[in-house]
């Protein structure tokens, strides 16, 4: 029988999971042959600025359920807080080279993480696009060529966003959570492939509902099904550093249950039929603080 294919995506969201988190799970991934897709944020910084949310009570549960503080460390949690945000692709564009020169897929996250996660609500139609240029431009740069898709943070996007990322050729992005890949459609244009993200994250379920360190592996990998897309998100931040054993035996355990991680680019190229058309609406989900862009 053949393997239970699962997409494997990695957001590096901060200058921590860049400089610490990529090149062990790179290290990793050479180990157990797996390939994925790596979305990179290459601006400032700012991601302490969260710390605010803290008097939000479902941020701050979060924050508590999955011990922050501990498994993202104080250098994450204060940064961009009480001085600017260091800028990530500036200093570190060898490390951001690094999946692209063992083969994995490169896309872009954020150009600054923190600011569009939190404010894209607010932004004019010429700040998001400066935010997505931005970003382009400078992993483009790192790369040496364009990133071949993206993926909103924090899954935050809207109808406009998707629009505007037209202009860059995308083969596919993942800005959603969702059952199924589509195309979205905005005022009657088909636009570019959605593969949303269908699998919870460490952080919205550790800790609750009896999931803990000793089970989180299993409750994952049991939720991966043969008849259904399946597609789950690691952080560079968390899998790649404080969880990084653990990740390691999700690995192991999966492949002793025929489940092969690949990039989402395989996913996509594994489909034949023709994809259905659909939206994105925002919506609330459990573990999650604020609304997220979802598939409706």
């Amino acid at each position: 029988m053949s393997a239970i294919p699962v997409g494997l995506r990695i957001d590096v969201d901060t200058l921590r999971g860049t400089r610490d988190g990529v090149p062990a799970l790179v290290e990793l991934f050479a180990k157990h042959d797996i390939k994925a897709t790596f979305f990179m944020s290459v601006g400032p910084d700012n991601m302490g600025r969260h710390l605010w949310r803290l008097l939000k009570p479902q941020f701050l549960w979060k924050m508590l359920r999955s011990n922050a503080a501990s498994l993202y460390g104080y250098d994450i949690l204060l940064r961009g807080t009480a001085w600017p945000g260091p800028m990530i692709g500036d200093r570190l564009g060898e490390v951001i080279r690094l999946p692209q020169q063992v083969g994995h897929e490169m896309g872009l996250h954020a150009w600054d993480h923190y600011t569009w996660q939190t404010h894209i609500d607010r932004f004019s139609p010429e700040e998001m696009e400066k935010h997505l240029q931005l970003g382009f431009d400078k992993l483009r740069e790192i790369l040496g060529r364009v990133p071949t898709c993206s993926a909103s943070p924090g899954w935050r996007c809207n109808e406009h966003a998707l629009l505007l990322k037209e202009k860059f050729g995308f083969a596919h992005n993942g800005d959603c959570r969702g059952s199924h890949m589509f195309i979205p459609v905005v005022d009657g244009r088909k636009l570019t492939p959605q593969i949303p993200v269908t699998l919870p994250a460490y952080d919205e379920v550790i800790g609750g509902s009896g999931i803990g360190q000793h089970n989180y592996n299993d409750y994952i990998l049991g939720q991966c099904q043969r008849d259904r897309l399946n597609v789950y998100t690691i952080h560079a931040e968390v899998e790649g550093i404080g969880q990084l054993k653990m990740f390691e035996q999700m690995l192991i355990s999966a492949k002793q249950r025929g489940i092969a991680f690949q990039p989402l680019c395989a996913l996509l190229q594994a489909h034949s039929a023709p994809l259905p058309e659909g939206k994105i609406v925002k919506r609330e989900m459990p573990g999650r603080e604020g609304w997220l862009a979802v598939q409706a």
